[in-house]
């Protein structure tokens, strides 16, 4: 029974099955599964096939969901990644993004076509319909491993982590640009590869130049103007993030390069109240993760899985463990950046999630013959990675030896305003530091230095001269003269520090 009649029933069941969604991520997080399979699994629950609570069947409802949220999350994504950390990979992730999932799609739909066409059994799809199944799902899952990876808690050597994280945010425009191009070629069947290859050349150029200036104007905005209600900031980047979106797509580039390129350009320039606005993309993406999954698991009726199971199963395996590895492997051929346990766990978090699923919303809504065969079998696949792939990419990175310890956390969470110009640190008492006295004002620090904040067993304070420090304690430091501090340091035998400059 479909109850969703008037907005507070709407409002109810949205409410209701955001806690449940919550509440699934906090025991999936215990037993190890990604939340964003739960979420899943919570929108299949309530759907038609199950509880019948909500009916939701419009593909283009699903669509225009999963743009807002693939909008948030990919503007999220490009925020939270240091540039610094991106430039020595950037051509290898360029060239996964591209390239990677091209070589992907190809194999696959190789793969899918010879499949259909010697099982018994199977719905026989075309070439260019075995190539469009391939594409759907050929990129990496943004959603699926910026929260993943950070939600784990996963630290990588040889730079993995940007690497994944640049290829899964930037790989999105190449699958649409294919899926588009073969939609359009089944339909039409006139599309040559060169005006394929030219239209694919605007999207991308279109969509990295107009991510770039939209993200400069950002910055130019956010700093000039002076709005008095801080809270205000944040939806002035969402607004833009959007604008974003919708301007690079009616001028016909990739409106989700654009995005991921804006975020990047934001998240890495100096930019008032940014600890505000990064929390705030924090929160509003999940929130939007949430959404989009939960509307695309009461999308898929669960009773239409079985049938493809075999098919789903067959293909997935293929994907996971020869597709992917084949392209990842011929993609970083030239590169030495990677050890070859570094190219096998490049090769295993080639995650698939939502996008995949969205994408393939195309052909049902293009009316495309075996639309729903290709809906189905993604479907099905983005669940098998999540639970094979998902599950495992902390142990996959333990066993392969390519964990490291985790950088210093910054405990305080403190920044400096732009116009400041000094240099804030954070120390950790140590039995070394006490040898010199247990008192503060004991602690020999240049002139214009003041330790601001104390962290002790969770609790903050402020201290004065005569307070006792003990061993563990951390210290909020602020400085005039960096180098004097650090200098200071190195004689109280302080090697435990992190240092801020504006």
């Amino acid at each position: 029974m479909n109850i969703l009649q008037d907005a507070d029933q709407v409002l109810l069941i949205s409410s209701i099955l955001l806690f449940f969604s919550v509440f699934a991520g906090k025991a999936g997080y215990r037993f190890g599964l990604p939340a964003l399979l739960l979420f899943l699994g919570v929108g299949m629950l309530f759907g038609s096939d199950f509880l019948g609570i909500v009916a939701f069947d419009s593909p283009a409802v699903a669509q225009f969901i999963g743009m807002l949220a693939l909008s948030i999350i990919l503007f999220s994504g490009g925020m939270d990644t240091k540039l610094s950390d991106v430039k020595p990979i950037a051509p290898q992730g360029v060239i996964l993004a591209t390239v990677g999932v091209l070589a992907t799609t190809f194999i696959t739909g190789m793969f899918i076509y010879w499949l259909c066409r010697t099982a018994i059994g199977y719905e026989t799809l075309t070439l260019p319909e075995s190539l469009l199944m391939a594409a759907v799902m050929s990129s990496t899952d943004s959603a699926s491993v910026f929260s993943i990876l950070r939600s784990k808690g996963v630290y990588l050597k040889q730079r993995l982590r940007p690497t994944l994280e640049l290829e899964s945010g930037s790989n999105d425009p190449m699958a649409y640009m294919l899926t588009i191009l073969l939609i359009a070629y089944i339909q039409n069947g006139e599309m040559s590869a060169w005006e394929g290859i030219l239209m694919l050349l605007i999207q991308l150029a279109l969509g990295g130049l107009a991510g770039y200036i939209f993200g400069k104007i950002s910055v130019f905005i956010i700093n000039k103007i002076d709005i008095d209600n801080e809270s205000l900031y944040p939806i002035l980047i969402l607004a833009t993030a959007f604008l974003t979106y919708s301007a690079t797509t009616l001028c016909q580039g990739n409106g989700y390069l654009a995005v991921y390129i804006a975020g990047l350009v934001v998240g890495n320039a100096k930019i008032v109240h940014k600890k505000s606005i990064s929390t705030f993309f924090d929160g509003f993406a999940w929130l939007w993760q949430i959404v989009m999954f939960l509307s695309l698991g009461l999308l898929v009726n669960p009773s239409e899985l079985l049938p493809v199971a075999l098919l789903g199963l067959t293909v997935g395996i293929f994907m996971i463990l020869f597709a992917r590895p084949l392209s990842v492997f011929l993609c970083l051929l030239p590169f030495k950046n990677f050890t070859t346990k570094g190219k096998m766990y490049i090769s295993w978090v080639g995650l698939r999630g939502a996008v995949p699923i969205i994408f393939a919303t195309y052909p049902l809504t293009a009316g495309i013959e075996h639309a729903g065969l290709i809906f189905n079998v993604v479907f099905f696949i983005t669940i098998l990675s999540l639970v094979v792939q998902g599950t495992t990419v902390t142990s996959v990175a333990k066993w392969l030896n390519l964990t490291e310890e985790p950088e210093r956390q910054d405990v305080f969470g403190i920044e400096l305003p732009e116009g400041i110009k000094s240099a804030m640190s954070e120390i950790e008492v140590t039995p070394a530091v006490l040898e010199h006295g247990n008192k503060l004002m004991e602690l020999t620090l240049p002139d214009h230095t003041l330790a601001v904040m104390v962290m002790r067993e969770g609790r903050y304070f402020i201290p004065k001269g005569n307070t006792i420090l003990k061993e563990n304690d951390k210290l909020l430091m602020i400085s005039d003269d960096d180098n004097a501090l650090l200098q200071a340091y190195e004689s109280l035998g302080i090697t435990d520090y992190t240092m801020k400059k504006n």
